[in-house]
């Protein structure tokens, strides 16, 4: 019974890191292009040169 429980939760384990590391490639992609079309979008100043979209 030991090693089928161990073995279920190490299943289980892996599953939630599977899902946890699909989320965070798709939180990357998308974060992705918000920095990309900030990159494009981004405005000019008086002096005709371009500012940062950011704040840091």
């Amino acid at each position: 019974m030991v090693p089928l429980l161990l073995v279920l939760l190490i299943a289980l384990l892996l599953f939630g890191a599977g899902f946890a590391l699909k989320i965070l490639w798709w939180v990357v992609l998308i974060v992705l292009v918000v920095w990309l079309l900030g990159f494009v979008m981004r405005s000019t100043n008086a002096g005709g040169g371009r500012d940062r979209w950011y704040r840091w």
